[in-house]
């Protein structure tokens, strides 16, 4: 034993241990297995597979538990610094309560995650997921309680050094990749998709699947065509970023037009031109 850390959190004692341990070599289950995964607020994880992983909404349900327990620690009378003020019995009492409350929300949401990251490190060689523009999509005042409570930056987090224990590799598609746009089927890209659209219809060929689960199967297929033949990607246990395949729309970029056409800039309220390359095309 290295070192070791004692704290004191939600009520309980904690002590972490620092140690060297030697660990064995391991394989998944399934070496060269991959398995794509969509993150949401619906389901936590959809897998390529067609699998489902359910969203607990952890704090969502002891919501009504947490603001009575607040309003409670609201009535009693806190410390104060201006006035050299100490708080109350009760307001240490309730403030304890409301502290074991929020840790109990907080350890439900860990063993979840655990949970659901461990099994998918143990099965399967190789795991992609997007790379998800967290701080932004708290940006949505009407979805940012559901995108903190699901947790996905501690998901990536676990799935980062587990794949690497068991002998894998989590690799992280470009933040700009279509997955949810693009048909699985076919490669077809939508221009647009809403997020009320939950159910993903292609108009080459006619696919209707659920737009969770084509996004996780374009994630699989993203690294699988990378790897066919020859196994998994190199580099076990890297959080790498992959390249896109297939139809992608690209902004056209000023410049000069082409024949036929003139002016580069479109009209105010309009959308720039987008044409369709295949990656790896000059």
């Amino acid at each position: 034993m290295v070192s070791a850390t004692v704290r004191r959190d939600g009520g309980r004692w904690h002590v972490a241990f620092t140690c060297e341990v030697e660990r064995t070599d391991r394989r998944p289950t399934q070496p060269l297995s991959v398995v794509g995964v969509d993150l949401g607020i619906k389901h936590l994880a959809v897998l390529s597979t067609g699998e489902k992983a359910p969203n607990p909404q952890h704090l969502i349900g002891a919501q009504a538990r947490l603001r009575r327990f607040s309003r409670a620690l609201a009535r009693k009378a806190g410390p104060d610094r201006c006035a050299s003020r100490h708080p109350s019995a009760r307001w240490e009492r309730a403030s304890a309560r409301l502290s074991r409350a929020h840790a109990r929300v907080r350890n439900l949401r860990r063993d979840g995650l655990h949970k659901l990251t461990t099994r998918l490190a143990r099965e399967h060689g190789t795991i992609v997921l997007e790379d998800l523009n967290v701080a932004g999509m708290l940006r949505n005042r009407r979805l940012a309680r559901h995108i903190a409570d699901a947790g996905f930056a501690e998901l990536r987090r676990q799935l980062a050094y587990k794949a690497e224990w068991y002998g894998g590799q989590m690799i992280l598609a470009d933040r700009w990749y279509p997955s949810s746009k693009t048909c699985s089927g076919c490669g077809a890209a939508k221009a647009k998709l809403a997020l009320a659209e939950r159910t993903y219809i292609c108009t080459k060929c006619g696919l209707a699947l659920d737009r969770d689960l084509n996004a996780a199967r374009n994630l699989a297929a993203l690294v699988a065509s990378h790897t066919t033949g020859s196994g998994p990607v190199a580099g076990r246990g890297a959080d790498r970023k992959t390249q896109h395949a297939g139809l992608v729309a690209v902004k056209r970029q000023p410049g000069a037009a082409s024949a036929g056409q003139t002016g580069t800039v479109p009209p105010q309220g309009r959308t720039t031109d987008r044409e369709l390359t295949r990656a790896g095309d000059g």
